[in-house]
């Protein structure tokens, strides 16, 4: 009895060994998983020269609009443009109400009048001198009134452009509005707001390529015209005024447009664009590299975009071999097999 009592604590001790045997086996499997190196493909950073350039969109503008308005209130006569109309510069626009001019004019004619009499009695002694020059004073300011008058009367156009806006009809009361908008067409220009990085890199009569939507891919030159001398402390940016030589008249104000400043050639670090990878919950990017046989983070600056490449500006050095594939298994450390590719 006492044997089989033995025996029994024997096999149950014989189990217990086994079992832990057999965990233990179940750990080193999985020690040995978690420690297996992850397969990944790789490319090599490496110099390339990259056209350096910058994009803007904007809105073409005319360099100069003129509202045409008159100095004082008064009813319009005539109106002799509509909107479309081309007009030259000091070409007749509007016509006020001229009623106070031919007051004015009259009343010169009479002073003109009074002063030829003056005169004539001046030279017998009949007057003093102090009245002819009193008449003269009169007529000398009557006569600047009558040049404003008549400025204010027939409304020219001060540049040759086109008429964009008309607010009023024939006798309609000039009121706040301009009676007319004229706009140049040539030169046109387009106004973009250009990264502070560029301030040094951005001259007067520098070359821009401009292609409006309209036209598809047909390309504009302009020139740098304007740089603007401040900084936006909120935005970093500066403005900078491009000039549209516009002969045909093709480009029109209003069209919106896309503006490409190029800076010349450099050469930088270029990887291929499935190497990059964005950090979820932040706008950081990073690569993976290999180094001994181990994967590296690293996090870098993109400059552009080249088809199925990135620039990048730091992070990296020339030589790394960044991973291309396989980076969704990688932490730092992790170590890695290079595969062919």
């Amino acid at each position: 009895m006492k044997a089989k009592r033995l025996n029994r604590v024997f096999f149950l001790m014989g189990l217990t060994v086994l079992f832990a045997c057999g965990e233990k086996k179940q750990d080193a499997v999985v020690a040995d998983t978690s420690t297996a190196a992850v397969k990944v493909k790789t490319a090599i950073a490496e110099y390339r020269d990259v056209e350096q350039t910058a994009s803007y969109t904007a809105n073409v503008q005319a360099d100069v609009i003129n509202q045409i308005t008159p100095a004082i209130s008064g009813r319009i006569e005539q109106i002799f443009v509509e909107i479309g109309d081309r007009v030259g510069k000091d070409k007749v626009l509007v016509q006020m109400d001229s009623s106070n001019l031919h007051q004015q004019k009259t009343q010169l004619a009479n002073l003109q009048r009074d002063y030829s009499r003056y005169d004539e009695l001046l030279k017998v002694g009949g007057i003093a001198q102090q009245q002819v020059d009193q008449v003269k004073t009169q007529i000398d300011v009557l006569k600047a009134a009558i040049r404003n008058i008549e400025d204010n009367t027939q409304l020219k156009s001060p540049i040759s452009g086109i008429i964009t806006a008309r607010n009023y009809d024939n006798g309609d009361v000039f009121a706040q509005q301009p009676i007319l908008t004229v706009q140049q067409l040539n030169p046109l220009k387009v106004i973009i707001n250009v990264s502070e990085s560029y301030f040094t890199k951005v001259k007067t009569g520098m070359t821009v390529n401009i292609n409006l939507d309209v036209y598809g891919n047909e390309a504009f030159t302009g020139k740098v015209s304007l740089i603007y001398p401040t900084i936006d402390a909120a935005t970093h940016t500066f403005g900078v005024e491009i000039a549209i030589r516009n002969e045909n008249l093709k480009v029109r104000p209003g069209m919106f447009g896309r503006v490409r400043l190029n800076f010349g050639i450099l050469k930088s670090i270029v990887v291929p664009d499935v190497a990059v990878q964005k950090q979820a919950g932040a706008n950081d990017k990073y690569v993976f590299i290999v180094e001994n046989g181990v994967a590296r983070y690293r996090k870098v600056e993109l400059g552009h975009r080249l088809e199925n490449d990135y620039e990048i500006l730091s992070g990296i050095n020339e030589g790394d071999m960044v991973v291309t594939a396989g980076q969704s298994r990688l932490i730092d450390g992790t170590s890695v097999e290079i595969i062919s590719n």
